[in-house]
C-alpha cells in the first residue's frame, strides 16, 4: 500500500530531541515515505563534540537504527545567508519540495521568565525575529523550490490567542506568527502552496517545559472536553496531516490539538471540583 508522502520529499526545520513536536511530525512522514532534510541549531566554534548537530542526530535513530536523512545542516534563522544555504542545498537535491515544517521559536530565559510588560527591549526583539519573523524569512528563501500544491505547516500555541499566564513573551511571538502564516498563505496562494498552522496543547518539550507547561498540563486534564492531555504521536499525526495532499483543500488556518480546551468558555470539570 502506497505511504502518504510516497514520492515526497521536504525539509524538517526545529528538531531538537526525540520529544520535539517537529521530530513526531518527521517520524509520521518518514513512516509514510517521505524524504526529509534537516537542519539543526548552529553548534558553538568551541563545541568539538557538536552537541546540537548530535542531538538531531540521535533524534533520528529513533526511526530505526539505518536511518541516514537526506542532509543534516546548521541553521541560524537570524541569518539569511544561512537560510538561502540551507534552501540551495535543498534545491540541489530535491530539485523541489512538496512540505516545508517550521517548528522554530526562542525567547531569552529572563524574558520568558518574568511579567510580559518587563520584557526586555533587545529579548523581545529576538523572540520576535526567531519565533515569528523566520517564517516569513523561510517561505520567502524556499519560494522558488516549492513545487505547486506544496504546504508549509508552522507551530503555534493557545497562548497566542488568549491570555496564559507565564506564557508571556511568547505569547505576542505567537500572535505575530500566526498573523505571519495567513499572509502566507495570501502571498503564496497563487503558486497553489498551502500555509498553516497547528496549535498543540502542552506537551513535555524542551520548549514546553521552558515555557512552564506543567501545570498546564494537570489544568488541561481537567478542562478539555476529552478529559485528558493530547500525546506527541496525536501531534505529529496532525502536522502530517497538513503537510500531505490531504489537506489540500486547507490554507490560512490555525488548527488546534489539544482535546477541545480551546473550545471552552468555562473551567468545565474542574468547576465541580472547586466547588
Amino acid at each position: 500500500m502506497k505511504g502518504l508522502f510516497e514520492g515526497k520529499k521536504g525539509l524538517i526545520l526545529g528538531v531538537a530531541n526525540d520529544r520535539s513536536i517537529a521530530w513526531a511530525i518527521a517520524n509520521k512522514i518518514i513512516a509514510e515515505g517521505g524524504q526529509c532534510g534537516f537542519s539543526h541549531l548552529p553548534d558553538r566554534p568551541d563545541d568539538e563534540k557538536q552537541r546540537n548537530k548530535r542531538r538531531v542526530e540521535k533524534a533520528l535513530k529513533k526511526f530505526n537504527d539505518d536511518y541516514q536523512p537526506e542532509f543534516l545542516v546548521p541553521m541560524d534563522v537570524q541569518n539569511d545567508d544561512d537560510i538561502e544555504s540551507v534552501m540551495k542545498m535543498a534545491g540541489d537535491k530535491f530539485g523541489k519540495i512538496d512540505f516545508l515544517l517550521h517548528s522554530l521559536a526562542f525567547a531569552l530565559p529572563d524574558d520568558l521568565n518574568r511579567d510580559t510588560i518587563e520584557t526586555s527591549r533587545e529579548g523581545f526583539k529576538m523572540a520576535m525575529d526567531i519565533s515569528a519573523y523566520s517564517l516569513i524569512a523561510v517561505c520567502n528563501a524556499a519560494k522558488p523550490i516549492l513545487n505547486e500544491n506544496a504546504s508549509v505547516l508552522c507551530m503555534s500555541y493557545f497562548g497566542g490567542e488568549k491570555i496564559v499566564p507565564g506564557y508571556n513573551v511568547m505569547g505576542i511571538c505567537k500572535a505575530a506568527l500566526e498573523a505571519s502564516m495567513r499572509y502566507m498563505a495570501y502571498d503564496l496562494g497563487p503558486q497553489g502552496v498551502r500555509v498553516n498552522a497547528l496549535s498543540a496543547g502542552p506537551v513535555k518539550t524542551i520548549s514546553g517545559v521552558g515555557a512552564g507547561v506543567g501545570p498546564m498540563m494537570k489544568m488541561y486534564e481537567h478542562v478539555a472536553p476529552m478529559g485528558r492531555n493530547i500525546t506527541l504521536q496525536e501531534v505529529g499525526e496532525s502536522g502530517a496531516f497538513l503537510l500531505s495532499e490531504m489537506a489540500g483543500g486547507i490554507t490560512g488556518e490555525v488548527m488546534h490539538v489539544d482535546g477541545g480546551y480551546n473550545a471552552m468558555g468555562s473551567p468545565g470539570r474542574l468547576a465541580n471540583m472547586l466547588a
